[in-house]
């Protein structure tokens, strides 16, 4: 199959899974065929899928994400001893593990093309990391709290793990509550990584956007808590901030001065 056959394979598909949409046609252009497959693997709820699915998906997934550029952490230039600054697409990243900004449903975004980072690690992961979630959160019996972290394999990503952590919600003024359960997000992934032999992490902007946590603070807390993990655990692990806006960078660059 090329790419295109992959992508109206997966759409139609997927389409028929779900009898709603049957009347739906398939687009003529790349553009709109992506939006509408990405919009589909965001809505579709964690249930068996075939083999042969999955096959062409994982195909489809990772040419795309060849496509747009691998980044292997060992080739950047280190900020610090054992700590990156890197700008880009986190799905792209090669390294131990990445971490999502979840919710504490743990199922990723159902929101269709939405611009968060959950939304674009369960689409470029595949399927099978929404089964995965479903899977632990109905082991858990309860959703996951905020400060705490789970582990799941990357399935079509670049690094080797996910880890899923929860962070704050911000209603109002800071409160030195949501300071503690930001660093507690941190520190549980690391304790995490480390329990599963994981050498680097890549670690998002955790709470800032959506959730409005303010983001000099929030770097603030994150350089500190991974210092002080390292420091207090005497840890070798190595540690990516990764950032997607320039105005987060500065941050990051103002704070390793």
């Amino acid at each position: 199959m090329t790419q295109a056959e992959r992508r109206i394979y997966l759409i139609a598909a997927l389409l028929k899974e779900q009898p709603q949409y049957a009347n739906i046609e398939i687009p003529p252009t790349e553009r709109e065929q992506k939006i509408l497959l990405r919009s589909l693997f965001n809505i579709r709820m964690p249930l068996p899928i075939g083999g042969v699915f999955l096959e062409v998906q994982d195909e489809y997934l990772q040419e795309e994400i060849r496509r747009k550029g691998i980044t292997d952490y060992h080739d950047l230039t280190p900020i610090e001893n054992k700590t990156y600054l890197w700008q880009g697409d986190i799905t792209m990243l090669r390294c131990g593990a990445i971490v999502n900004a979840a919710n504490s449903q743990m199922l990723g975004c159902f929101c269709p093309n939405h611009g968060c980072i959950d939304n674009a690690i369960h689409t470029y992961a595949g399927v099978q990391l929404r089964a995965v979630c479903a899977d632990i959160m109905n082991c858990q019996g309860h959703e996951e709290k905020t400060g705490g972290a789970k582990i799941t394999p990357a399935f079509n990503l670049p690094c080797d793990y996910i880890l899923h952590t929860v962070g704050p919600i911000v209603s109002g003024k800071l409160t030195p509550r949501d300071e503690a359960l930001l660093e507690s997000c941190y520190t549980s992934c690391l304790r995490l990584a480390e329990e599963n032999s994981i050498k680097s992490v890549a670690f998002c902007c955790i709470s800032t956007g959506e959730f409005h946590f303010p983001n000099e603070k929030a770097a603030e807390i994150a350089v500190n808590a991974t210092e002080r993990y390292r420091e207090q655990n005497q840890s070798e692990i190595e540690v990516i901030f990764n950032v997607f806006k320039d105005a987060d960078y500065q941050i990051y660059r103002e704070l390793f001065r």
